[in-house]
């Protein structure tokens, strides 16, 4: 394997999600996670996996529990990220989509985050690990104004590990 990325969208006071839900509706960015892990695994979370309800098509889904007895339709089910990732040997990059406790464990093992911030604080309870800058180049930079489609304005970054 060559790459284990994360991808992820937070608000400006780094929350992900609130009773196991996304806080806001960005059409955009939901393309843009289609188009980045569209062909390739995703790993993520039971709780994540239940927000979404079904696997996610053209991406081979592996879901990590503590419930050995859970089996899912069209998912591969694993009980840790390095299990996760080990099925993921020959692939040359896997994508960790969350939820706030798999990105905290998988962190330290990843070389590229794709990261939507969403300009705006929301009360939540699931939060993205804090970034050591000194750790990560931003290598891609987009900004979006909010507009009819995406109610906040939005940024697309690419950081690499250092």
């Amino acid at each position: 394997m060559n790459k284990i990325s994360i991808v992820v969208a937070i608000s400006a006071n780094n929350a992900i999600g609130k009773d196991n839900q996304l806080l806001w509706h960005l059409p955009a960015d939901l393309k843009h996670f289609k188009e980045i892990t569209t062909g390739h695994p995703i790993i993520m979370g039971r709780k994540t996996y239940d927000s979404i309800g079904r696997p996610l098509p053209n991406r081979r889904n592996i879901v990590i529990t503590r419930n050995k007895e859970l089996l899912i339709a069209g998912v591969e089910v694993v009980s840790s990220i390095a299990e996760a990732i080990s099925l993921c040997a020959n692939e040359n990059e896997v994508f960790i989509i969350g939820g706030a406790e798999i990105y905290k464990h998988a962190l330290p093992l990843t070389n590229c985050i794709y990261l939507t911030v969403v300009h705006q604080q929301y009360e939540a309870d699931a939060f993205f690990p804090e970034l050591n800058e000194n750790e990560w180049t931003t290598i891609h930079q987009e900004y979006h104004e909010a507009d009819e489609k995406n109610s906040v304005a939005y940024t697309f970054s690419t950081l690499e590990r250092k």
